[in-house]
């Protein structure tokens, strides 16, 4: 079914976290975040018309759980199915393990995901969101992307589970087991944990959103050096995913695709998009 709208955000406000210390203390964090929320989110899926949505914090698409500001993306889909009936409950967990428990129906959709993050999964038509890709190095690196030949002499550092494009998915397929050309990492908020790596020239490049990046720099404050960017791989849509585990999948991406255009159509969205920050522009396809 073709798309009717594209939608395109630009970033101006911000917000942030701080970053670990060590990769020691991020695998204790991803242990310590995630061991508790596991028993209730398997509570609270059990609870008639509960849906479950999780992913890793990606600030300004999806942020912090329990936060004043959930991410617009979270928002919009909140908004949506609880019109519809529903309750929504937003938790963090790293983006692999989010993926996992929602294709296996323990959770029942992913928020901030492409089309290439899972397949399988139920996508609405219309996306919540959108994302564009580029390469982030060092500041004092002048580095500059220029196809997959230039990651040649590159580490190229990654987040475990991600998608980023398909020509770059599988550059990272044929050599994640060559730790000198692909890093990835993994944690409930592994951006920190990459900046802070770059930041230490323990890597080169970093694949991240820009208005992900954008926002990070901003909300850490004239003080902080934010990484250089170093081209652009790729934009693409950006959606709430559902579990293909659900049988009532469909219905839910049918409810999210049509209230999303109709917010859309009557600027409910823009006024969304406007306590992050960011503005909305749609062109038709």
């Amino acid at each position: 079914m073709p798309r009717l709208v594209c939608i395109v955000l630009v970033m101006l406000l911000v917000s942030g976290c701080s970053p670990p210390d060590s990769e020691t203390a991020a695998a204790v964090a991803e242990t310590d975040t995630e061991t508790q929320p596991t028993a209730s989110i398997i509570d609270n899926q059990s609870q008639p018309g509960t849906i479950v949505i999780a992913a890793d914090p990606w600030c300004p698409h999806n942020c912090e759980a329990g936060a004043d500001h959930e991410g617009y993306m979270v928002d919009i889909a909140r908004e949506i199915l609880v019109e519809s009936g529903f309750t929504v409950k937003y938790i963090n967990l790293s983006w692999a393990r989010a993926l996992q428990m929602t294709r296996e129906g323990r959770l029942d959709a992913v928020v901030g995901a492409f089309r290439t993050d899972a397949p399988d999964f139920v996508f609405p038509d219309t996306p919540q969101g959108h994302s564009s890709i580029a390469l982030f190095t060092h500041p004092d690196n002048n580095w500059t992307y220029s196809g997959l030949e230039s990651l040649e002499d590159q580490q190229l550092l990654v987040i475990n589970g991600y998608s980023y494009t398909r020509e770059l998915d599988r550059y990272i397929e044929q050599n994640r087991g060559d730790r000198e050309r692909v890093w990835i990492i993994s944690g409930p908020s592994p951006l920190d944990r990459a900046i802070e790596l770059l930041e230490q020239d323990r890597t080169d490049i970093f694949v991240e959103d820009e208005y992900v990046m954008a926002w990070w720099a901003m909300s850490a404050g004239k003080s902080v050096n934010p990484p250089r960017a170093a081209g652009l791989i790729d934009d693409t849509d950006v959606f709430v995913a559902f579990s293909p585990a659900r049988k009532d999948a469909k219905e839910l991406a049918r409810l999210l695709s049509e209230g999303t255009r109709q917010r859309i159509d009557n600027g409910r969205l823009q006024e969304i998009l406007e306590t992050y920050g960011l503005s909305l522009r749609t062109e038709t396809r």
